[in-house]
This record gives structure tokens, C-alpha cells and sequence, in this order.
């Protein structure tokens, strides 16, 4: 590993570092996987926005979804495909500080967005005649608003911290982007307290909101558990376990990153599951949301069909 004293301004990133014999096979699937969720979010966008049929709080809280995935996934993969193709590892200062400034900004928004997704659920399921009141195109825009402005202080506040701490070890940051805990391993400065500010955070954007769903998700299998049609409870399951996966593979891959002590981490587990959150699930979510939903299908054909006339 090479060395990078405080005199150098800028970082270097390390990035997955597989062998050589499989490095170009990995690059390939990473671009693939890149191209995968730009087609598959953008056209989940475009879709709620075309078809009249998905413009209800689900979708439109799904479509925010989509656009958090598309940016979050764009935050870190073409860095990594750049360094790739040119051999140019480093970052600047300000460049690592706007990376970290922006995943942590879209991370946060994404896990409470997946609360807002669950409580939607849940009123929908539990109080269906309250629905039209209790989720409301103006509560829709709070919430969407409230996770964007939430995500965004909590990582402005990370951020500072991070390039105000002073680094005087080696510049090379051991993970394929600029990730505030892999950063604190260079720093020169006791950074326990900081450390705990991390956890406190992590329990606030990961646990809170995933008890929170587990709740809404309890009350919901016994309002489903009560129903006396067949096909009502078949789509309402269907409905919950789509988003229930989509959390899962979210949040269990991401607390398990950072609620752990530093002690008990290691970089290459931390990079492999960190392609997991970053990398996999932006692609993984819009197909979990088309494939096993009826209605996302029945938009699809329409507005196929609807083009096709036109060109007619």
C-alpha cells in the first residue's frame, strides 16, 4: 500500500482491489449492473409519471424511491469505473467530501422513505377509509420533503466533522468510495466520541425505522390474517412482501456495516457488503417492484400499447 502523507491534499481509494484475473469480469458486471439500474429506475420513473392509473401515494412514494436509487447508485459507480479505466485512484478533498456529502444524504432519505412506504401500507391494509385523509398528497409531499431535508443535515453534520478532523497517516482510504468510517481510520485524533456519534446515528436512521416497520407490518398481517376475501388478502400479501424484501435488502447489509464496533470490522467485509446497499439494490429494487406487481405490469402494457397507436 502506498503512502500519502499530510502534504498531499488529495485521498486515494483503494476500491474493491480483486485479483487481477477476475478484476475485468467484476468490471463488466458492475457496468452492467450500473446500466440495469439507470434503465430500470428511470423507466420506473417515467412510468408512474405517464400512467394515470399509478398516480396514487404508493406509487408516488415508490417513484421517490426510484429517483433517491438512480442518484445513490450515480454517486459512486462511475468514480469506480473511471479509476478503473484510467488508473487514477485519488480524489480531492472537497471531491471526497462531496461523495460522502451525497450518499450519506440519500442513504438517510432512502431508510425513511422505506418508513414512509411501510406506514402507507400500513393505513391503507389497517384503515382503508381513513386513507384518503391520512395519506394525502400533502402528507405525501411532508414525508418526501421531511426525508430529503432529514437525510441531508445528518450528513452535512458527518461530512464537516469528517474533513475537519486532521489526517496525518497514509491518504489511501481502504474502500472503493469515500465512506466516512473507513476515512476515521486515517485520522490522527482519538475518535471514539465520534464514533458513538456514528452508532447513536445508524440507530436512529436504521433501527428506529426498521422496528417502526416491523410494527406496521405485525399490525398489518393481522388486519390481513381477519380479511374474508381470498383475493384481497393475495394482493395485500403480495403488496407487503415486495416492499418487506426491498427492506430487508437495505437495511440488514447497512446496520450490520455500522453498528458494529471498529474493532470487530474489516475493510474487505465492509466493501463487500457495502456493493450490496450501494451497487445491488438500486438495480434489485425496480425489478422487485415490476415483476411482482400487477399493477406496474398493467401500466407497463398500456402505455407500450399507447405508444405503438401513436406510431400507428
Amino acid at each position: 500500500m502506498e503512502n500519502y502523507n499530510q502534504t498531499s491534499t488529495d485521498f486515494i481509494l483503494l476500491g474493491l482491489s480483486p485479483p487481477p484475473k477476475i478484476g475485468h469480469f467484476i468490471f463488466i458486471l458492475i457496468d452492467f449492473v450500473f446500466l440495469m439500474a439507470l434503465i430500470g429506475n428511470l423507466s420506473m420513473i417515467l412510468l408512474i409519471f405517464l400512467d394515470i392509473h399509478l398516480h396514487t401515494p404508493m406509487y408516488f412514494l415508490l417513484s421517490q424511491l426510484s429517483l433517491i436509487d438512480l442518484n445513490y447508485i450515480s454517486t459512486i459507480v462511475p468514480k469506480m469505473v473511471y479509476d478503473f479505466l484510467y488508473g487514477n485512484k485519488s480524489i480531492s478533498f472537497i471531491g471526497c467530501g462531496i461523495q460522502s456529502f451525497f450518499f450519506l444524504t440519500l442513504a438517510g432519505a432512502e431508510a425513511l422513505l422505506l418508513t414512509s412506504m411501510a406506514y402507507d401500507r400500513y393505513v391503507a391494509i389497517c384503515f382503508p377509509l381513513h386513507y384518503p385523509a391520512r395519506m394525502s398528497k400533502r402528507v405525501c409531499l411532508l414525508m418526501i420533503t421531511g426525508s430529503w431535508m432529514i437525510g441531508s443535515v445528518n450528513s452535512c453534520a458527518h461530512t464537516v466533522y469528517a474533513l475537519r478532523i486532521p489526517y496525518c497517516k497514509s491518504r489511501a482510504i481502504n474502500h472503493f468510495f469515500c465512506d466516512v468510517p473507513a476515512m476515521l481510520t486515517l485520522a490522527c485524533t482519538d475518535t471514539w466520541v465520534y464514533e458513538c456519534t456514528v452508532f447513536l446515528s445508524t440507530t436512529v436512521f436504521l433501527v428506529f425505522p426498521f422496528i417502526c416497520i416491523a410494527c406496521s407490518y405485525g399490525w398489518i398481517l393481522l388486519a390481513v390474517y381477519r380479511m374474508h376475501s381470498a383475493e384481497g388478502r393475495k394482493k395485500a400479501y403480495s403488496t407487503c412482501s415486495t416492499h418487506l424484501t426491498v427492506v430487508t435488502f437495505y437495511y440488514a447489509p447497512f446496520a450490520y456495516t455500522y453498528l458494529r464496533p471498529r474493532s470487530l470490522r474489516s475493510p474487505t467485509e465492509d466493501k463487500v457488503l457495502a456493493v450490496f446497499y450501494t451497487i445491488l439494490t438500486p438495480m434489485l429494487n425496480p425489478i422487485i417492484y415490476s415483476l411482482r406487481n400487477k399493477e406496474v405490469m398493467g401500466a407497463l402494457t398500456r402505455v407500450i400499447q399507447k405508444i405503438f397507436s401513436v406510431k400507428m
